[in-house]
């Protein structure tokens, strides 16, 4: 069954790329699409594997998002970015909670649910429909990333809130992905001056060690990676560009 499931998963991401390139839509919208189409047609299941690489892969697009983002942008329309985020994300969660508890009489929690579940965005689709479009280079592209960071993030503190029970190892889960932003921002230079360029590709393999750490934690601590990802995005952003 993992060897069908990666065979057809692996067909449908190339027959996606096709018909984005013929078509001009973005690929990751036709493979969402195809992937439905896979998990009730054609027989494919969650795998772990496949929801562990997954993980990893929207983790990856949300550091570099945060590393696409222009910070002088985002100061300049903080505002803006803020604005369309926090309606985004507030719009559907309190109208969809509204109509389950008051429209068809579901308890609280289901209604709440029901709220989130329309509330958020993906940052790594609009992150991969951006870049696919171009328009991750234009100041209307880097504030839509830095409004869908802001819906995300409403989702993340809202699951938070309303269904996650915080314990101590969500502080110290907040105490460390602080530590390790800061200390990335020292040594991160210093290890790229010295081992950068070379075939081993050792900027890479230090990029996905820092993100395991801060998915080890974040699960550890009953919280999500994105938030971690993205601030280290921006401010390792400098030394990506320029690299």
């Amino acid at each position: 069954m993992d060897i069908y499931a990666g065979m057809v998963l692996a067909a449908l991401i190339f027959v996606a790329s096709l018909i984005s390139v013929e078509l001009g839509i973005s690929a990751a919208i036709i493979e969402i699409t195809l992937g439905v189409l896979a998990g009730n047609f054609l027989h494919v299941q969650q795998l772990d594997w496949v929801k562990y690489i997954a993980s990893l892969g929207g983790i990856l697009l949300t550091f570099l998002a945060g590393a696409e983002v222009d910070r002088k942008v985002m100061r300049e329309k903080a505002k803006e970015s803020f604005l369309i985020g926090s309606i985004s994300f507030l719009a559907p969660f309190l109208g969809t909670m509204f109509v389950f508890r008051y429209f068809l009489h579901r308890d609280w929690a289901a209604a709440k649910l029901a709220g989130i579940a329309p509330s958020t965005t993906s940052l790594a689709v609009v992150y991969a429909v951006l870049v696919e479009t171009g328009l991750t280079n234009t100041e209307i592209g880097k504030t839509i990333m830095a409004a869908t960071f802001v819906t995300d993030f409403g989702t993340a503190l809202g699951l938070s809130l309303l269904f996650i029970s915080p314990n101590i190892n969500t502080v110290w889960f907040a105490v460390i992905s602080i530590g390790i932003i800061a200390v990335s921002l020292r040594i991160t230079p210093i290890l790229f001056r010295r081992y950068g360029d070379r075939v081993i590709e050792l900027e890479i393999k230090l990029l996905f060690l820092i993100l395991l750490v801060l998915m080890f934690f974040a699960q550890v601590g009953s919280s999500h990676a994105i938030l971690p990802a993205f601030v280290l995005g921006l401010v390792l952003s400098h030394l990506f560009h320029g690299n």
